[in-house]
């Protein structure tokens, strides 16, 4: 296939493709028209060709899929290709989400921000130590960092919640609530990113997120007045969506009500088949537009190792450790007091051993569904790589779950990497969910948790296995949710007018390859990823960005600023 020229073409006809154009409608043959960007025309087939012509016989041309939920707020500045999602069709990428990143930032408080990711967003430390350049202080200053790197695809960043508290109210922010005037200021902040070009404003009420030090992050210390008073910024500019990380006195209802009154899209994580769908879909349906739960197109699942538990830590006891240095971790994990309220924390409510030891642990869904546990990766645990269960070696051993866990963990000086189920893999109700036109689809973490999960394959899965494997979805409906329904500019379709956001493939052959551990992010620091097969070009504002699953170098991404997608 011809590369159009530079890297945004003059002019060209996308032309042979069966057009699924992001609608809902039904697939036809249509040459696509791409002028300066935009796409200028999609027309009946077999019409004199303008400008360079690109031959798509055979395939799907299709919008860019947009991931709305992405972490790589720091790692766009050290690889601003955002791979692996540049490999998978997606062509623009929400940063900010559940309130985390990079800005506004005092740089007295650049450690507390690498510290919180660490934490709740398993990001290397030494990545982040290493990778980041601190270019800027305030959130204006950040997009501006973004727009002078050369993106291999779209970047639409939210500002946080963590760091706005921490640059207004320092340390305070994971100790207490905020003064009027303090919310007045977060206020007129989240008002200045806005007018720069941020598309929202996120935080998190999530009683797991845990941050520097193991201390909450800081928004969860938030009220809920707070929340609604710093989102009235975004409904004075009429501008801009919220992002919530939904938590116990921040829940569906609450979202609901944010939604009611600011009269803004508000899209929150996350819908997951263990929850009450129908009365959570009820509510969202009063709302119309307005409110979106994001749905993963995959089971959660991720490889943890014990030295870094940070998805573990809805379990108070956990987050006792997430409070110490990794160094320091194997002693607790020995320690048969600490046990002791481990087993209690982590069993399921009703039975025998549940005895919630920190307020509010009765609310907590249960997190350690045993056999759903086992081992991943190790090199001293050979015989148990994908075998047996937590659950099942417990049994045999006539002992408790959680010892097995850290035994097997100490024995290897934390290193065993565990793979834990934690939802949706009930694929027969995710079946049913993922045919409701009232979900957002999304939720990959791109950017977080990089040496746990590699969701940022979500869009190739979904064609994959979805469409062609299952047949649970037509390309026409797996298409249509990456339009992000809370946008207010053309990207996600293709239609006159539109952002040649556009990617093309073989629908007999798209899919994901094998998962594997590289080790080459800044500092060394190893992460698994995934390519890609079937894709035979992505185009991102007219300008060629991949071809065979592999970026080609250009670099066509920009940085949305019009206050929405």
């Amino acid at each position: 296939m011809p590369e159009l020229s530079g890297s945004r073409a003059e002019a060209a006809t996308l032309r042979g493709a069966r057009v699924v154009d992001g609608t809902g409608s039904a697939g036809r043959a249509a040459d696509v028209v791409v002028e300066h960007g935009r796409i200028v025309d999609v027309r009946e087939p077999g019409m004199v060709p303008y400008g360079e012509t690109v031959e798509l016989d055979g395939l799907v041309l299709a919008p860019g899929f947009i991931d709305c939920h992405t972490h790589y707020d720091a790692q766009v500045l050290w690889d601003p290709a955002l791979t692996p999602s540049s490999w998978h069709g997606i062509t623009t990428a929400v940063l900010g989400n559940c309130g985390f990143g990079v800005a506004p930032t005092r740089p007295e408080h650049r450690e507390w921000i690498v510290r919180t990711l660490e934490n709740v967003e398993a990001m290397s430390a030494d990545a982040l130590n290493a990778g980041m350049q601190w270019s800027f202080e305030s959130f204006p200053e950040y997009l501006d960092a973004l727009e002078r790197l050369p993106l291999g695809l779209n970047v639409a960043a939210m500002i946080g919640h963590t760091p706005l508290r921490l640059f207004v109210l320092g340390e305070d922010a994971v100790r207490r609530r905020s003064t009027d005037a303090e919310i007045a200021t977060m206020k007129a902040l989240v008002g200045e990113a806005l007018d720069a070009g941020a598309v929202g404003f996120a935080t998190s009420k999530n009683p797991g997120h845990f941050g520097a030090w193991g201390n909450p992050v800081p928004s969860r210390l938030a009220d809920p007045a707070e929340i609604f008073e710093i989102a009235q910024a975004l409904t004075e500019r009429q501008r801009g969506v919220i992002a919530i990380n939904e938590g116990s006195d921040f829940g569906w209802r609450e979202v609901g009500a944010l939604a009611r009154q600011t009269r803004r899209n508000v899209t929150w994580t996350a819908i997951t088949t263990d929850q009450d769908v129908d009365a959570i879909l009820s509510e969202a349906e009063l709302l119309g537009e307005l409110q979106w739960p994001q749905l993963p197109c995959r089971a959660i699942v991720m490889q943890i190792v014990l030295s870094d538990p940070a998805p573990l830590a809805r379990a108070a006891a956990f987050g006792e450790v997430l409070a110490v240095p990794q160094r320091e971790r194997a002693r607790i994990y020995a320690d048969p007091a600490w046990r002791e309220r481990a087993r209690r924390d982590t069993a399921p409510p009703g039975s025998d051993n549940w005895r919630p030891t920190t307020p509010g642990a009765e609310a907590r869904r249960p997190f350690f569904p045993w056999s759903k546990i086992s081992v991943a990766e190790t090199s001293v645990h050979h015989a148990l790589v994908n075998g047996p269960s937590m659950a099942e070696l417990a049994a045999r051993g006539g002992v408790d779950p959680l010892d097995v866990f850290c035994d097997l963990a100490l024995a290897e000086d934390l290193g065993t990497r565990f793979r834990v189920v934690l939802a949706n893999d009930d694929e027969d109700e995710l079946a049913v969910l993922l045919k409701d036109d009232r979900l957002l689809l999304g939720l990959s973490d791109a950017g977080a948790h990089a040496s746990q999960l590699v969701d940022a394959v979500f869009s190739t899965y979904l064609l994959e296995h979805w469409v062609r494997e299952t047949g649970v979805l037509s390309l026409e409906k797996a298409v249509w949710p990456s339009g992000l329904r809370v946008r207010s500019s053309w990207r996600g379709r293709i239609a006159a007018g539109a952002h040649a956001d556009l990617v093309a493939f073989d629908p007999a052959a798209v899919g994901v390859e094998e998962v594997h551990r590289v080790w080459d992010q800044p500092g060394g620091a190893d992460r698994l990823i995934a390519r890609s097969r079937g894709y035979e070009g992505v185009w991102i504002n007219g300008g060629r960005v991949a071809a065979g699953g592999v970026a080609t170098g250009s670099a066509a991404g920009v940085v949305i600023r019009d206050g929405g997608l």
